[in-house]
């Protein structure tokens, strides 16, 4: 496997969650999920170079708080790249990662980094891969990482996040994203989190009852967040300033602690100069704070990422086929 190219950098962009439901526990210990994932233009930068070396992968990132070595998601997306070509290759890559997306923030960062490796690998390397083996091969890294192993810019992601449903980007809005400097355990989240035998219905009907992307923000919620603001009242506090501001609607993403504010384009209730907001909620909150719309990056073979509707096919992708 030669490739017709020696380097690439990609951006990797984070996600929030508009909403998100936890539909039950699965034997496997995992949850079974439903969840509204938008990208946004909040983004880390992937840069990748062929080395020498039989599927050899360095790894080196510009942030300390990210794992180095073979450990890294990154670095393990690679080297799951290279064992699933054929034939072997006969040279290596280095992943060199700028890190702007704030780490264990429900922000999607690891698996974003890790979806981009995959996704520029398979254009570094002239594409040895077909979609659907790149999402086997992201299925095995982590539930986030399939929805960033494909170009589209939203989707509704069912089971543990390998079920994906492109939809309809919110292109006609702002987000502040507001990261307070807590650490909180995904895994704490989920244990303390009370599962019920109520059937949950999925809620991707509400993409054809509503007319507008827009008007799906009535549709906003997030199971995991009455756990987390439980503990850290701090959450329920940066809700409150993201109101006052005039957001539409506010949340946090993931199992947090991060919290985001939508502000529609042309509200009359926002405040005129969001610029300004975003520079005294990170003083009044002590927070990194981010001022960001939906993610319309162009993919790595420079094309703009849209609605191919062979994407279609992903919806069949099962977790018993990683």
């Amino acid at each position: 496997m030669t490739p017709p190219r020696t380097s690439l950098v990609i951006d990797a962009p984070a996600k929030v969650n508009l909403y998100l439901y936890v539909l039950g526990r699965r034997a496997d210990g995992y949850h079974d999920l439903e969840t509204w994932m938008q990208k946004i233009d909040l983004c880390d930068r992937v840069s990748l170079e062929v080395i020498e070396g039989p599927a050899r992968v360095e790894f080196a990132c510009t942030a300390d708080s990210v794992p180095a070595g073979p450990d890294n998601l990154a670095a393990r997306a690679a080297q799951a790249f290279f064992a699933a070509c054929s034939p072997k290759s006969d040279c290596g890559i280095r992943i060199a990662l700028d890190k702007q997306i704030p780490v264990a923030a429900g922000l999607g960062g690891g698996s974003s980094d890790a979806g981009a490796v995959l996704r520029g690998m398979n254009e570094l390397f002239g594409s040895p891969l077909e979609s659907d083996e790149l999402l086997r091969i992201a299925c095995t890294l982590g539930a986030d990482v399939p929805f960033f192993a494909v170009d589209i810019g939203a989707a509704v992601a069912r089971g543990i996040g390998e079920i994906l449903h492109p939809v309809p980007s919110l292109c006609d809005c702002r987000f502040v994203v507001v990261n307070p400097p807590i650490f909180v355990s995904t895994a704490w989240v989920f244990r303390n989190f009370p599962l019920t035998t109520e059937v949950k219905p999925s809620k991707l009907s509400c993409f054809q009852r509503h007319g507008s992307v827009s008007s799906l923000l009535s549709e906003m919620h997030n199971d995991l967040e009455a756990v987390t603001a439980a503990k850290y009242p701090q959450i329920d506090e940066i809700k409150g300033m993201l109101g006052d501001l005039g957001a539409a609607r506010v949340l946090m993403s993931g199992s947090g602690p991060t919290v985001f504010g939508v502000f529609p384009d042309g509200s009359a209730s926002a405040v005129e100069d969001l610029g300004a907001a975003v520079e005294e909620l990170r003083n009044r909150c002590r927070a990194k704070v981010y001022l960001s719309r939906a993610y319309t990056g162009a993919s790595p073979s420079g094309k703009a990422p849209g609605f191919d509707p062979g994407i279609r096919r992903f919806e069949s992708f099962r977790p018993s086929q990683c």
